[in-house]
């Protein structure tokens, strides 16, 4: 069995932790062995979040710099900030909508250019996606589902052996029952953006 590296990182409310856990469950789902890490930082303020989900024979869910397979980021800065995780032969998808920090809102600061770090991560990565996941949530019926929408992405990309069909069947079963129809939707509006 290979090895795989997902990581994960965004900011509070973003849904990443319930991305991870819909990735890891769907892992399982088709028979791989699956470890997951988080860590919540400032999450409720608005702060990092970043989170992991390692597939096949490895010991350890932590991701060393050089060793993400993918890496999913839900906000272009947080993306650019951790790409040391990235080597040359990764894929990163990213959420292509800035979610301005307080200190930038106040103006204590500027918000760099999105176009200008996905240029510089285009340049060190062997694959960069990139896709309004928020637009893409509200064609869903949710901005909630922003979240679903990128692991739609990750789902097309192929980068990781996890079937469409166990994604979906994640979805059904480990999301609320409220928004499954929903997360469906934005699931697979997230995996026809490729």
């Amino acid at each position: 069995m290979e090895n795989y590296r997902a990581y994960f990182t965004g900011v509070g409310g973003q849904g990443i932790l319930l991305a991870t856990m819909v990735l890891a469950e769907a892992a399982v789902c088709e028979g791989h062995n699956t470890l997951t890490s988080e860590v919540h930082g400032m999450a409720q303020r608005g702060g990092v979040v970043e989170s992991t989900v390692v597939i096949g024979n490895i010991e350890s869910p932590i991701i060393s710099n050089g060793e993400a397979d993918v890496l999913l980021g839900f906000e272009p800065v947080e993306t650019y900030r951790t790409m040391k995780k990235c080597s040359a032969d990764s894929a990163v998808i990213s959420n292509s909508v800035p979610i301005i920090p307080y200190a930038v809102a106040i103006g204590k600061g500027p918000y760099p250019n999105a176009e200008n770090l996905f240029d510089l991560i285009r340049s060190r990565v062997k694959q960069l996606i990139t896709l309004n996941a928020q637009a893409l949530a509200e064609q869903a019926g949710s901005m909630l589902a922003a979240n679903i929408v990128m692991l739609g992405a990750l789902a097309r990309s192929g980068v990781l052996p996890i079937s469409r069909e166990a994604f979906e069947e994640t979805i059904r079963t480990r999301t609320k029952v409220k928004f499954v129809e929903t997360n469906l939707r934005a699931f697979e509006l997230g995996f026809a953006a490729l």
